[in-house]
């Protein structure tokens, strides 16, 4: 019985991320979902729900800002990994 492949072979080296590329793609994430909160979103006026609601409109927040930085974001994560692998490499 053959496995069924999903997808071209990516050799084990590419599979691993960058620890410093993974840790400004966080950061970006985070800062974009505290901007999303301080913009309103997930706000719903005399929700019914009260803290949980809240509560749960924070999750979605973060999951909304981890897709805007998979899809590019602003910018900000790459900008951090750049400055982050200078600071890296004065080390060494």
């Amino acid at each position: 019985m053959n496995p069924v492949s999903l997808g071209p072979v990516i050799p084990g080296a590419m599979l691993r991320a960058d620890p410093l590329r993974v840790a400004a793609q966080e950061l970006e994430a985070v800062f974009l979902s505290e901007m999303l909160k301080s913009a309103g979103l997930g706000a719903i006026p005399n929700a019914p729900g009260g803290l949980g609601e809240e509560q749960f409109a924070s999750f979605l927040r973060d999951a909304q800002a981890r897709d805007m930085v998979r899809a590019g974001g602003l910018g900000l994560s790459e900008m951090l990994y750049q400055s982050l692998l200078e600071a890296e490499n004065g080390r060494n």
